[in-house]
C-alpha cells in the first residue's frame, strides 16, 4: 500500500494513529483517488504527540491492484464482508508500522471516514493486539443509492452488520456523525449504534450539529466541532 506517514518532532517512540479513507463503488472514481489527506485531523493528532499513517488501500489510486472491499449489489450487499476486507488492510498497515523503532507497539488509535470508518468498526470486532481505541467519522456503507440523499442500499443489512461486529468487539469505539449527513442520516446511524451496543459492543455514539455543506464531510470540518468529543473519549479509553 502507498501511504503518507507524518511524525511529531523528536526521536519517539510515538503512539500511532492510522487514518483511513472512504471508498466508492465506481471503479473510475477509485482509480483516480489520490493519497489520503485529512489535514485538520492529521495536524491535530501530531499536536497531541501521535505519528500519523494515512494508507491508500488496495484497489485505490496509486496502490492499485484488485478491489477487495466490494459490497456487492445494492439489493443484496454484504456489508460484513466488505467491512472485514477493509479491516484486513488496516490491520496489515498496523503490523507493518509496529516494526518501526520510532513507533510504539501499544496505544494504537484507529480513525476512519465513511467506508474507512466502517472498516475501523469491523477491525474492532477482531480486537487486534495493541489497539487502544477506534474513532469512526460517519462510518457505514451503501450511502446515497443512485445519488439520492438519505437513500441507503439495504439499510436493514447495515444494521444487522453493525450488530454482528458488536457481538465480538471489546475495543472501545467512538462514532461521530453530523445531523446533516445525507449518506447516513440520524435515524439510520442511531439504529446502527443501538444494534452494535445491544450486541455487546463498547460504543460512544455522538450526533453532532450540522456542518456546512454536507454533514458526511465532518472529518474535514474545523477541529472545534469534533475535538472535544474525541479528547473526552480518549481520556476514558484506557
Amino acid at each position: 500500500m502507498q501511504a503518507v506517514l507524518r511524525r511529531p518532532p523528536g526521536p519517539g517512540p510515538f503512539p500511532l494513529a492510522v487514518v483511513n479513507h472512504g471508498s466508492d463503488q465506481d471503479p473510475v472514481a477509485r482509480d483516480r483517488m489520490g493519497l489520503p489527506s485529512f489535514p485538520v485531523l492529521t495536524n491535530w493528532l501530531i499536536s497531541k504527540g501521535y505519528a500519523v499513517l494515512l494508507p491508500l488501500r488496495p484497489g485505490h489510486g496509486a496502490t492499485g491492484g484488485r478491489y477487495l472491499e466490494d459490497q456487492g449489489s445494492c439489493a443484496r450487499p454484504d456489508y460484513t464482508r466488505s467491512g472485514l476486507a477493509t479491516a484486513q488492510a488496516i490491520e496489515s498497515s498496523i503490523e507493518f508500522m509496529r516494526t518501526d523503532p520510532t513507533i510504539r507497539k501499544d496505544g494504537v488509535v484507529i480513525f476512519g471516514n465513511s467506508a474507512g470508518g466502517w472498516g475501523a468498526v469491523a477491525l474492532a470486532s477482531r480486537n487486534p493486539a495493541g489497539v487502544r481505541a477506534v474513532i469512526a467519522f460517519a462510518p457505514g456503507r451503501g450511502g446515497r443509492n443512485r445519488g439520492r440523499a438519505g437513500d441507503n442500499c439495504a439499510p436493514d443489512r447495515l444494521v444487522e452488520a453493525a450488530a454482528a461486529f458488536g457481538r465480538s468487539a471489546r475495543i472501545p469505539s467512538l462514532w461521530l456523525y453530523a445531523e446533516n449527513d445525507s449518506f447516513f442520516p440520524p435515524a439510520l446511524s442511531q439504529r446502527m449504534a443501538d444494534a452494535y451496543r445491544s450486541a455487546g459492543g463498547r460504543l460512544d455514539y455522538r450526533l453532532l450539529p450540522a456542518v456546512g455543506g454536507e454533514g458526511h464531510n465532518l472529518i474535514q470540518s474545523p477541529a472545534e466541532r469534533w475535538a472535544p468529543a474525541v479528547e473526552s473519549f480518549l481520556a476514558s479509553a484506557r
